[in-house]
């Protein structure tokens, strides 16, 4: 099984994308500059002019915390204050209040090892699973081949950063961890090599940091987990002046779920008045398919709804009640 991830190469033990930034100005900025929280009066780690390409060294979504040989144990011993960090801020000369930064992430450096887990107090279903769990994943670097979950899961590779935004224009220290208007922790997996993002601008200079590196996640991450792994990250960055968005949006260039349609679905609902119960009841539901068909623990279950499966609104205008759907793509036990 191979992906079609909007065409990209493999050389050098990276994945590049065909003609990216080929003759835009390249920097780098190392693993010291990271931070974990948003906020404009921080000094940029780097100038760059529009149209340059920026690579992130050693993004790691937990500072380094887990490693291949870690336990559940090691997830419920994580420090938050040193979680979710990004990598940046870079000052793109030019940018003001009311201009689009245009971001393309062109070139990922994976590590080839990674995480998925159950951590206490997050998630959709925190309150069904109170105990940690850890999955450990070894992959492909090229992602071309599907990551091996369990006993007969196969999880197709897509790669992404779950975090990259810019600076607020609010005064003041914000955390990292939910998404606002500028982006940030939006955990979208089609912002992937080649799509082009466009950020509001809030501050001169725009600001711009990325993190949360991820091999794949399903819409909606219900587990607050996806296929997490350090890697890094180049990113080119260009201006658009004028744009005044509200919120970020994104263009791709071509499908977006080729690599897990091939099989169709399996699809559980929740129906009822309250979108996020709703959206609970459809995982639960998934959950327990899982266990019926394939023997799986409902806490693989919920990791693997976390990294492949979306949550979907199929109907928000029949009140009082609203429908949301699961799918889980077949493709991952062929």
């Amino acid at each position: 099984m191979e992906n079609d991830i909007c065409g990209f190469i493999e050389g050098e033990g990276k994945i590049m994308l065909e003609k990216a930034g080929a003759k835009a100005a390249r920097h780098t900025i190392h693993s010291e500059h990271q931070h974990l929280s948003w906020d404009n009066s921080r000094a940029p780690a780097l100038n760059v002019a529009p149209g340059d390409v920026v690579e992130f060294k050693d993004i790691d979504a937990v500072c380094g915390q887990l490693s291949p040989q870690s336990s559940a144990e090691d997830v419920g011993n994580l420090d938050f204050a040193r979680v979710n960090p990004v990598a940046g801020p870079v000052y793109v000369d030019g940018a003001e209040p009311g201009d689009a930064l245009k971001v393309t992430i062109v070139d990922l450096d994976p590590s080839g090892w990674a995480w998925t887990a159950i951590v206490p107090g997050f998630g959709l279903l925190a309150d069904d699973f109170t105990e940690p769990a850890l999955h450990i994943w070894s992959y492909d670097k090229t992602f071309k081949e599907p990551a091996l979950f369990g006993p007969g899961a196969k999880v197709p590779l897509k790669p992404f950063c779950g975090t990259i935004g810019v600076a607020p224009g609010e005064a003041g220290s914000f955390s990292t961890i939910p998404p606002s208007e500028t982006g940030g922790n939006m955990d979208v997996r089609d912002i992937t090599l080649g799509v082009a993002l466009y950020l509001p601008v809030r501050v001169p200079g725009a600001l711009f940091s990325i993190g949360d590196p991820h091999c794949a996640q399903g819409d909606g991450e219900v587990c607050g987990t996806a296929i997490e792994s350090p890697m890094s990250a180049a990113c080119k960055l260009e201006l658009l002046k004028g744009e005044n968005l509200r919120f970020p949006r994104f263009e791709t260039p071509g499908p977006v779920s080729r690599h897990l349609d091939g099989k169709g679905y399996e699809v559980a609902t929740g129906i009822g008045p309250d979108l996020m119960e709703a959206a609970r009841n459809a995982v639960r539901g998934t959950i327990d398919g899982l266990g019926k068909s394939r023997k799986m623990s409902p806490e693989d279950a919920y990791m693997l709804c976390s990294v492949c499966a979306d949550l979907r609104i199929s109907e928000i205008v029949d009140q009082p009640n609203w429908v949301v759907s699961c799918y889980l793509p077949r493709i991952v036990f062929d």
